[in-house]
């Protein structure tokens, strides 16, 4: 081989690492990418609050159903078609989504999307755990994260590009013509998202089978044929001697101890699976999927004004990939264990200072709902126009511009409105009506709040149960507050954003790898729904301090778990992670 060229076995290990980019990327896409086209979809689309709500929403909704199944798919199909399948889904789903009119089809769009990201967060990172070596296995897990912070960052600059241009245009284009601009505008968007996924699916069909899965279904030629494409035949041998000797004594233990005792309750099923369920859990509950898609309304609630907060947001997630990049470099160096310290102890120390910053402003804000219950119309509509004027009317003797939330409900379902800022541009109007904040379904009411009695809150009346306000913080607070939101996301990215994909592959055993990522990931999943799900309700009521404190609260029970119960993958194969938690 010339010294100029590269060896098969480095050929096809860049080759994984391309087709893992590609799968985070494509996982990137799907969780930003309606971030930007949201505002234009809500101008175009007719349709109501409640609809657009399921419309972000259903991405979530089909990531959980597919990560139900994903381990089962990935048992029973093999790893490899799997990944094909879930890239071709995603394909498909966009122009389900962008030639789309009405209801139907966005949510069906959407839907598919969830499901191609829920596969895709299994598979990938399962396939990744069972093909590369353990000196590679760091830096393909951490090429999944970072194309798909990658991701997450090219929707935002997508979104800001489409912002400009629509605002652009506004000055000298008729309201009609600049309707049908919106409207193509959001479609484009998501045309724009459709090459990751076309790649990825080329991708997926150039390389080969997990070795460990043929193993496993007892075609061992053919898993040594795959190890040796990444592997000397040297390590090949040597892993499939491992493989053969674990194996062996699972049987060997199966006989000797009988069925039951050999059963998934065993320790070493048991202690990695419940150490991979508190770190998927813990994981989200540092708040970062909450962060990231409220980020614009904390930035303009801290200080910012509107275009900045969106450049905020930019600079956000380009912090993300940029950190994730330094994460890749330091995971196979320093190890898995080293950057979760690391990372969770930032994140707390920029959660507190977040919290702090907001608890000293939200201390001057005043609850004024009697004044603004007394304007609710008698067919149970609220309208105001929040101008100086009345801003000064509901807190006399401030002259300072004033920012006011309402949080209110019919029957049990509630709604907390944008902050609206007195003065200046950012003047506007609130409006509440029953259409836009009550299900038109039950299945929609059911997602929404499946304890509430639908009829019931069609004919309830409009309670508006807080109305705060209070002065809008100066620019130098709102920097101060993006600066910690950044030292935030540096923290996640390189330490936790990296590693957690990492331990989801790593720790489980082979006999569970595949179903025990997907009961993690659905864990996981449904602690960010709730996070969500409570998020606007809890800031309104509490602040955004609240929120933050609560945050940290987590991750400190995510330090200790990493400090005092995670062992050190580094440079381990599979099956001596495996061995490990046998002996412990």
């Amino acid at each position: 081989m010339p010294a100029s060229g590269l060896s098969p076995t480095r050929t096809y290990n860049r080759l994984l690492l391309l087709v893992a980019g590609l799968g985070g990327l494509l996982y990137g896409v799907d969780v930003g990418i309606i971030g930007g086209a949201l505002p234009y979809l809500e101008a175009t689309s007719g349709l109501n609050a409640s609809q657009l709500s399921i419309i972000v929403a259903a991405v979530l909704l089909g990531s959980v159903i597919s990560t139900l199944f994903a381990g089962l798919l990935a048992d029973w199909l093999g790893r490899k078609p799997l990944m094909v399948i879930s890239g071709a889904i995603f394909v498909l789903s966009i122009p389900v989504i962008a030639l789309s009119h009405g209801y139907a089809p966005l949510f069906f769009g959407r839907l598919l999307q969830g499901v191609s990201g829920g596969l895709v967060g299994i598979v990938v990172p399962l396939y990744l755990a069972e093909c590369l070596s353990a000196q590679d296995r760091g830096k393909g897990t951490g090429a999944f994260q970072w194309l798909l912070t990658l991701g997450i960052f090219s929707a935002a600059v997508i979104g800001i590009y489409y912002s400009y241009r629509v605002a652009g245009l506004a000055a000298s284009t008729s309201p009609s013509a600049l309707l049908v601009v919106k409207d193509q505008a959001w479609r484009r968007i998501f045309w724009m998202s459709m090459p990751p996924g076309i790649l990825f699916v080329a991708g997926s069909l150039f390389v080969a089978e997990s070795p460990r899965w043929l193993f496993s279904r007892g075609r061992k030629e053919l898993a040594r044929t795959a190890l040796l494409r990444s592997r000397s035949p040297q390590q090949a041998n040597l892993e499939i001697e491992e493989m053969e000797h674990t194996s062996l004594a699972a049987k060997n233990a199966s006989l000797a101890r009988g069925a039951l005792k050999d059963s998934l309750l065993r320790r070493k099923y048991v202690l990695p699976f419940l150490l991979a369920c508190v770190i998927l859990f813990c994981n989200t509950a540092t708040g970062i999927n909450s962060i990231i898609g409220f980020n614009t309304d904390i930035l303009l609630q801290s200080g910012l004004s509107d275009l900045w907060a969106h450049w905020g947001y930019v600079v956000f997630t380009f912090m993300n990939f940029l950190m994730t990049l330094v994460g890749m470099t330091l995971v196979d160096r320093k190890g898995r264990k080293f950057l979760f310290i690391l990372g969770t102890s930032g994140i707390i120390v920029s959660l507190l200072s977040v919290g702090t910053l907001f608890l000293r402003t939200e201390k001057d804000r005043h609850d004024v709902r009697g004044a603004i219950q007394a304007l609710v119309a008698p067919d149970q509509t609220l309208q105001l126009r929040y101008d100086a004027d009345e801003a000064k009317r509901l807190l006399p003797g401030s002259a300072d511009r004033l920012s006011l939330a309402v949080i209110y409900s019919y029957g049990g379902f509630s709604g907390t409105t944008t902050p609206l800022r007195s003065g200046g541009a950012d003047e506007t109007s609130l409006h509440i009506d029953r259409q836009g904040s009550v299900p038109s379904s039950k299945v929609e009411a059911f997602f929404r709040n499946p304890f509430v009695d639908l009829d019931a809150a069609r004919k309830a009346p409009l309670t508006i149960e807080h109305a705060y306000i209070g002065p809008v913080p100066a620019a130098v607070h709102g920097w101060l507050v993006a600066l910690g939101l950044y030292g935030f996301v540096a923290f996640y990215a390189m330490g936790p954003g990296v590693c957690v994909w990492l331990a989801l592959s790593e720790l489980m055993p082979t006999r569970i790898r595949s179903n025990g990522m997907s009961i993690a990931l659905v864990i996981n999943q449904m602690v960010s729904t709730t996070l969500a799900g409570i998020f606007l309700p809890v800031v309104g009521k509490y602040g955004y301090s609240m929120m933050f404190f609560l945050f940290c609260g987590f991750t400190v029970i995510y330090l200790l778990t990493a400090a005092f119960f995670l062992p050190e993958t580094k440079g381990k194969t599979l099956e001596e992670i495996e061995a490990y938690f046998e002996a412990a």
